[in-house]
């Protein structure tokens, strides 16, 4: 926060969030002067409010708007040629989820590796298949081995 140039964005003082950020990034916002709103009376759910950030007509109809930050990697539900049209900063924060995509890869790996949605779907229709489950340990398997390597930073084919 230290290095952010209050000056360069000193014409914002309101910012509009649009979904759900961690305290830490409204505080900050807050602690170098922005006001933080957060009224989306005219969103109906959820769809209806990334349709309007689809739409050049949110962006033409802001005069005030000065930057769009999208908290998540991607910036495709964004026109970002009608903002580019209009002088409008575009930010989004690349890397943000990489961790918890990779988690989560790891963990779909895992369970598809001891056949769990398969041992899942047959305990939940009432049967017991024991032989659904992959008995087999992950680590033994060249999959996991090659996980555990380039966990460790080590990639070999």
């Amino acid at each position: 926060v230290d290095h952010f140039k209050m000056e360069t964005y000193s014409d914002m003082s309101n910012v509009l969030i649009t979904d759900d950020v961690d305290q830490q990034c409204v505080d900050i916002l807050q602690s170098i002067g922005f006001n933080i709103e957060n009224d989306l009376s005219s969103a109906k759910n959820s769809e209806q409010l990334i349709e309007k950030m689809k739409s050049q007509k949110i962006i033409e109809n802001s005069p005030h708007l000065k930057l769009i930050g999208r908290a998540g990697t991607g910036t495709d539900n964004i026109d970002t040629d009608s903002a580019t049209k209009r002088g409008v900063l575009v930010m989004n924060t690349p890397g943000a989820n990489t961790l918890s995509a990779a988690e989560h890869t790891c963990g779909l790996i895992c369970s598809l590796s001891r056949s769990i949605p398969a041992a899942c779907t047959s305990i939940k229709s009432g049967v017991w298949e024991r032989n659904l489950i992959n008995a087999e340990s992950l680590s033994k398997c060249k999959i996991g081995v090659r996980i555990v390597n380039v966990a460790r930073g080590v990639i070999v084919d």
